[in-house]
This record gives C-alpha cells, structure tokens and sequence, in this order.
C-alpha cells in the first residue's frame, strides 16, 4: 500500500506564473507522487516537504510516498509508477545499465535528472553505553543495520565495512525502526547513508547517549579508493552529539523525473525548487546544497530531462551537452 504524505491539494494564493493558470498545461497529470525512501530518513523529510511546496505552488494534488530508496525510486520513476522520485548517483549508475538489483537486466533510461539535492555522507552510530567510538572498535559479529534492503546505505555500506574488515551481521529495516532496535539492544550499530541531519538520529539524541563514529583519514582513502564517493566532513553544528566535525565520505544525489513528462511540468517543478533555496532551507536542511550551480554533480551519470536542463541553461548558466539530454 502506498503511504502518502499530506497533500497540498491547492495553493491558497496565486503567487507565481504556475499558479495562476498562464503557463501552458499540455499532458500534465492532475495528481503527481514523489518516490522517496523509508520514514525516519532524510528522503522522506525531503521529499514529503518539496513534494508538498511544488503541489501547493502548482494548484496540483501530490505528495511524498514511502518506498525502499534510491533503487527501487529509478524503478518507479522509469515506469511511470511515480511521476518523480530522488536517487543516488551510485545506485542510479548501476539501473541505468541495467545492473540493478531491483530488476537485473532492465535498462532504466526512462528516468531523467532534475535537479541536485545533497550529498549523503556515509556515518556511524552506536550507543555510548557499548563503548565503540571507532571502527575498527566494532566487535566481531556485531548487528549493523544498514537501512532499507536495497537503499544506498545497504547497497554501499556493507561492502565498506567489508573492505574494512569489519566483520558482521547484516539487519536491515526503516530507519526509525533500526533507531529504535539500537536504543532497545538489539542491535549494536547503524550504518546510515542519509542527508544530515538524519532524523532518526536525532531522535536517538534525545532519547539517550550515542557515539557518531567518524572515519579515520586511513580508513577514508581505502573507502575512496575502492567506492564511487567523495570526501566530507559532518560538521560539528549537525548533531548536538558532535564537538568536532567528524570525517565521512559521500555520494551526490538528484531529484529525478519520468521522461514522458511534459517539459513544461518539469521546468515548472525546478523552477519551484531552485529559485528560493531558503524555503528549501526551512523543508530540510540537507537542502543547502539544493543550488543550481551543483548542477554539475550529475557528470552525465543520468539524461537530463529537456524541462530540466532549460531552467539550468537559462538561469545558471549551464553548458549541458545535447547528447546529455534526453531525446524522446
């Protein structure tokens, strides 16, 4: 069954272009979903809350939905199950040549780039009361939660920890589940890949004592070295936790869009999105990152949809390749 996030049905005031009915509305749905992931983690805050902005600025009924993540979101949204959706470039890389896990074998080209949201830093929390404050700390046979099957984080981290030498025992769950499971000790550590701050981690602060384990330099060069990521560092104002900023590593992601839809649609969409970053600010914090100069993170991992790639050619300045766009 499909959970759908409060709907913003109908903007109380006709404030834009888009609202008031003079744009050109050719093969819009009348409804739209947002694919997002599992509550208690950032796509979902993320995703409900642009969702419901872009439904509300756009007279339109639509919302976020719960789904397993980044992989089965390119599903989605290639499909047409779900009008849009947000990904992660390494999962979106490996569906797009049909190396999924969701559907091994099955191309998804028909999923376009939109627009870019944040980096998701990989992380580590266990509680204080457990003693582990490093990785190389985490006892062997220790439960980790890594998230969603088939999320980022599952894809990801377990062979990260894997080439840590790590030895451990694969849960997986929603993130406010796994929050809740640490708290009541059944299992040892989360290993999330999230847009920070992850909500379920700061409930766990509130809740009781937890130690968020940062990657020594070490350890962050081997991580580099073998997985699609980038350095990052989590820094000390995330988590009331935190004294210093803690080294991480991570992984861009993108708001994506079905193909088939109306360039109109999409342009429309981004331009709700990347025109007032404060109010994104307000949605979720992540959402710093949400600029339009950061439209070069996709790097030609994904086709951009041809609404899409209009709003960043004529108001960032972006030189996207024509064969970097998406022909329908």
């Amino acid at each position: 069954m499909k959970l759908i996030a409060t709907l913003a049905i109908s903007a109380l005031a006709a404030t834009t272009a888009f609202a008031d009915g003079h744009q050109d509305r050719t093969g819009w749905p009348e409804s739209f979903t947002v694919a997002t992931a599992s509550q208690g983690g950032t796509y979902f805050a993320y995703g409900s809350g642009w969702a419901n902005l872009v439904a509300e600025e756009l007279g339109l009924t639509g919302g976020g939905e719960v789904t397993g993540g980044p992989g089965q979101n390119m599903a989605l949204v290639h499909t047409g199950d779900a009008q849009f959706g947000m990904t992660t470039m390494g999962p979106a890389a490996e569906a797009i040549a049909g190396l999924s896990p969701i559907a091994p074998g099955l191309a998804m080209t028909n999923a376009c780039a939109m627009f870019p949201m944040y980096q998701t830093p990989f992380s580590v929390t266990a509680l204080s009361s457990s003693g582990i404050t490093s990785i190389a700390e985490i006892p062997a046979g220790s439960r980790i939660g890594f998230g969603p099957a088939g999320s980022t984080s599952d894809t990801y981290f377990p062979r990260m920890m894997e080439t840590l030498g790590v030895e451990f025992d694969r849960r997986n769950g929603s993130w406010s589940d796994l929050g809740g499971q640490l708290q009541d000790g059944l299992i040892d550590v989360i290993a999330f890949a999230a847009g920070v701050p992850v909500p379920a981690v700061s409930q766990l602060e509130v809740q009781t004592d937890v130690n968020i384990i940062e990657f020594t330099q070490a350890e962050q060069a081997t991580i580099m070295g073998a997985f699609p990521v980038a350095p990052f560092d989590i820094a000390a104002s995330t988590y009331s936790t935190l004294e210093a900023d803690a080294r991480s590593v991570s992984m861009w992601n993108f708001a994506i869009a079905n193909c088939d839809l109306p360039d109109s649609m999409v342009n429309a969409v981004v331009d709700i999105i990347m025109s007032d970053n404060e109010r994104m600010m307000n949605i979720h914090k992540a959402a710093r990152s949400t600029l339009p100069e950061n439209w070069t993170k996709n790097a030609g991992v994904i086709a951009w949809h041809p609404g899409a790639a209009q709003w960043f050619i004529d108001n960032a300045g972006a030189d996207i390749p024509a064969d970097q766009i998406h022909s329908k």
